[in-house]
């Protein structure tokens, strides 16, 4: 039997989610637990951690489909913005984030669902996509980020 649409679309954001790890089967199997699965940094994206009261506002500044996998954990006020390798350095002014080292774990729920409080806001979708570190410094600035004119 097919899996309905929602589910296929969670299991590839699951299949993504787990290969980021060093060990696909145990994370599938903490989630089977139903806790959070650890996993590092470092060897597909870094994490660009910020208060979810500071961090919310921001996602409504950069549409979606300029937007990696994002975990809110609200009773933390945690906020989570999967970002590329290299941007570190390119985060490294904005005051409002701190990019966690490589090797750093984030504790996460499958992509389908809520676990311990944490919650996907924006999904991984097993495309890979992550946030655009200038596209996010530019977002957490007093203006927030803007498309030039001819990309609206």
């Amino acid at each position: 039997m097919a899996l309905p649409k929602f589910a296929q679309r969670y299991e590839v954001g699951d299949a993504w989610l787990a290969d980021c790890s060093a060990h696909p089967a145990l994370v599938r199997g903490v989630w089977d637990g139903e806790a959070l699965a650890p996993i590092p940094s470092g060897g597909h994206w870094l994490v660009a951690e910020t208060r979810l009261a500071t961090g919310y506002p921001v996602l409504t500044r950069i549409r979606a489909e300029h937007r990696g996998p994002v975990l809110a954990d609200p009773e933390l006020d945690k906020l989570w913005w999967l970002v590329p390798l290299g941007a570190a350095e390119e985060l490294a002014d904005v005051r409002q984030l701190v990019v966690q080292p490589a090797g750093w774990c984030l504790h996460c729920p499958p992509t389908g669902w809520q676990l311990e409080g944490r919650m996907w806001i924006t999904r991984p979708d097993g495309s890979g996509q992550l946030t655009d570190p200038a596209i996010l410094a530019a977002a957490f600035g007093p203006g927030g980020h803007r498309l030039p004119a001819e990309a609206s």
